[in-house]
């Protein structure tokens, strides 16, 4: 029997990728989310064309954004996210196409340190604006 092939999520125009990253922003907000920092990718790689990560209190707290979060994307633009690392919540990750988004309990987060993997000198910080 041949593999099934693997799922991939549509590639969208940049109108949707910005209204995506903004009801992302939202989302983290209203679901307090802490030190929210969104590093665009447009350009640099072909993942997607943001990458959002932000901080929750505890697991309990990551695991309810990222499901809030994926649902909302789900209700709103009518694609699947694909999440993992819900079960444990120390460091969740949603693939929404042009956005991928990071959840982390806060020491998670430090030891990792995707911002300055990723950031590129370009690091936006959601908190500051």
């Amino acid at each position: 029997m041949p593999a099934s092939p693997a799922v991939t999520l549509p590639i969208t125009d940049d109108g949707q990728a910005d209204a995506l990253h903004k009801l992302v922003l939202e989302s983290l907000d209203d679901d307090q989310a802490q030190e929210v920092t969104s590093i665009p990718l447009a350009g640099k790689s072909s993942i997607g064309d943001y990458m959002v990560i932000a901080s929750g209190r505890s697991t309990r707290h990551v695991a309810a954004v990222a499901e809030h979060l994926a649902e909302r994307i789900k209700r709103e633009f009518g694609r699947p996210v694909r999440i993992e690392g819900l079960p444990v919540a120390d460091w969740v990750l949603l693939d929404a196409g042009d956005v991928i988004i990071h959840l982390f309990r806060p020491e998670v987060r430090s030891f990792y340190n995707l911002e300055r993997m990723w950031a590129f000198g370009e690091i936006e910080n959601e908190d500051d604006s």
